[in-house]
């Protein structure tokens, strides 16, 4: 029997004898980091295109009550919703110009910001009106034709602008 506790002790001593030291890599947290953020990124891409409204991009219709005919409106994509704007609507002597960028803020809103530059013979003998700033335009027929919210022009008479989508 005391040989055997002798044999225990002994074999308890080597195997709980110190081994070497272990070496862990040392880990690099910037590259964590950037990891981490690349996924986020991946991620909040996915959401911001999920949330995107309809594309508005290209060549459009624009139509002024007082301004016979049809013009063209070119949207041109500048970031997520949000565009370029130039057109305009001339038939002889009465016009309307529009030029700015355009967002959109819901399915039923178009957030204008620029000059709406327009002269119609009947509006004060055809003294050209410019409006600068933020104007609203909405839809009530699921994004097809966008009209001009804030009408009343600096003559008082209210505007019937429209942008028809295609």
């Amino acid at each position: 029997m005391k040989k055997l506790i002798a044999v225990i002790v002994l074999l308890s001593i080597v195997s709980c004898k110190k081994s070497e030291k272990t070496v862990t890599p040392k880990i690099d947290s910037v590259k964590i980091i950037d990891s981490i953020n690349a996924v986020r990124t991946k991620i909040n891409d996915s959401i911001l295109s999920s949330r995107a409204y309809k594309d508005l991009s290209g060549t459009h219709i624009l139509t002024h009550d007082m301004v016979e005919g049809k013009g063209e409106i070119t949207f041109t994509k500048i970031g997520q919703d949000e565009y370029k704007v130039k057109g305009s609507n001339a038939v002889g002597k009465n016009f309307v110009d529009i030029e700015g960028t355009a967002r959109m803020t819901s399915p039923k809103n178009l957030k204008f910001d620029g000059t709406i530059t327009q002269s119609i013979l009947d509006y004060d003998n055809g003294k050209l009106d410019v409006r600068k700033g933020k104007r609203n335009f909405s839809t009530k027929d699921g994004g097809k034709t966008f009209k001009l919210h804030e009408s009343v022009n600096n003559a008082g008479f209210g505007d019937k602008i429209i942008i028809k989508i295609q």
